[in-house]
């Protein structure tokens, strides 16, 4: 059993903060229904004190975490049976952040100016993706907001959770890396030159290897700072270089075919392309439109340009899996299963089981490489360390066989 934390509202509209615990979030919802409340937001306790959450909040993570909380509550008040205006609101009222304020007071207005909810939210400066309101649109025209919300809602959950995976699992990669790489500046820039008056008499006497730790101290303080300079602005030269839509697909093109990085890019764009597919396709959103749409929700260039090739065969009256698996842009096993749907019909169920069975094949191929990784980064520090200390130890008692 696990802690949550949750927010709802009594049938007066009274907020209501408080923690239950609970097997996992949906059985927390179940409970509060039964208590006559309406649930707007539930998390595990203790989950904002998260490093990777704190990561994932920043500028455009705490935009995406807005409207997540958006279309959950949103959700959750027109299941219950509230009129749009109303849900909105109970929301505007609830709020509290001046900038979801801001927002909430401009999707009302727009609503009370009779504008549809999809409209209203493609107004918003770009605020909510081509996807999202798609999605809105499609269940506008079905007549089940209340359920297109709730879909909207799971679907941005699972990616996030898919996002925070990731970023949690390089974490400590990266922290590693951070440290070796501070650790050899302090060596190299503050503990050897100390050595250097003791070893100024020494001349060629020093051993070669002494010799060359010398010569990268002696680099890094004088060439240094230069060196920083220039990879920050190589770096920003390259991000500017990379726009260029030509550069950019052959980079993730050459990406795809990297061993091991390339598997795990084909796993990850799997699960998002299959949830985002298989979401819109829930939603009643029509088959060519989905593609263009869950196209343009991939990272990969590359794939992103296979998957409109497919589109076009699809509106040529193909099947989906047969351009997806001559283009090879996706795992054999995906493909098959996405012919399975479309042999049954049931194409939108079975683009969300292919989602689910790639976001667990991306946190075992991450757990995988981390298990691989982690121990060679800290072999690979302890080595370069050692071979620093030694080098100066090698120098230190070579003193003694120096002719008088």
């Amino acid at each position: 059993m696990a802690q949550f934390t949750y927010l709802a509202l009594t049938q007066e509209g009274e907020e209501l903060k408080g923690e239950l615990e609970a097997r996992d979030s949906d059985s927390v919802v179940r409970q509060l229904q039964v208590k006559g409340l309406i649930p707007l937001r539930i998390e595990p306790a203790g989950q904002g004190t998260d490093i990777s959450r704190w990561l994932t909040l920043e500028r455009k993570g705490q935009a995406q975490q807005r409207v997540y909380q958006f279309t959950q509550e949103l959700a959750e008040l027109m299941h219950a049976g509230l009129s749009l205006d109303r849900a909105l609101s109970i929301m505007l009222q609830v709020s509290p952040e001046p900038e979801q304020q801001a927002l909430l007071k401009r999707i009302q207005s727009g609503v009370q100016k009779g504008r549809s909810l999809s409209k209203a939210l493609e107004e918003q400066d770009g605020r909510f993706s081509s996807f999202y309101v798609s999605m809105v649109h499609a269940a506008e025209s079905a007549g089940s907001l209340d359920e297109g919300l709730r879909d909207m809602a799971a679907y941005l959950e699972r990616s996030q959770a898919l996002r925070e995976k990731v970023m949690s699992a390089l974490l400590y990669p990266m922290i590693l890396l951070l440290v070796a790489i501070l650790s050899l500046i302090i060596i190299l820039t503050y503990v050897i030159p100390q050595f250097e008056q003791l070893f100024a008499d020494m001349g060629q006497a020093l051993p070669l290897a002494t010799r060359v730790v010398m010569a990268m101290a002696d680099f890094v303080q004088v060439f240094g700072p230069f060196v920083l300079i220039g990879m920050v602005l190589a770096s920003i030269g390259l991000k500017r270089y990379l726009r260029n839509p030509e550069v950019r697909r052959s980079r993730d093109r050459l990406q795809l075919e990297l061993p091991w990085i390339g598997e795990l890019s084909r796993q990850l764009e799997t699960a998002r392309f299959s949830r985002s597919l298989g979401t819109l396709l829930r939603g009643g959103v029509p088959m060519v439109s989905a593609l263009a749409i869950a196209g343009d929700t991939l990272s990969n260039r590359q794939l992103a340009e296979w998957v409109r090739q497919a589109a076009e065969e699809v509106r040529a009256g193909r099947r989906l899996a047969d351009p997806l698996q001559a283009s090879g842009c996706m795992p054999l096993l995906a493909i098959q299963m996405i012919r399975v749907g479309e042999e049954t019909g049931r194409l939108d169920a079975m683009l969300l089981k292919v989602a689910d069975l790639y976001d667990r094949e991306v946190g075992v191929s991450i757990q995988r490489m981390l298990t691989v990784l982690e121990p060679l980064m800290i072999v690979g520090l302890g080595l370069m360390i050692a071979g620093i200390i030694m080098s100066i130890l090698v120098a230190i008692m070579s003193i003694n066989e120096l002719p008088l």
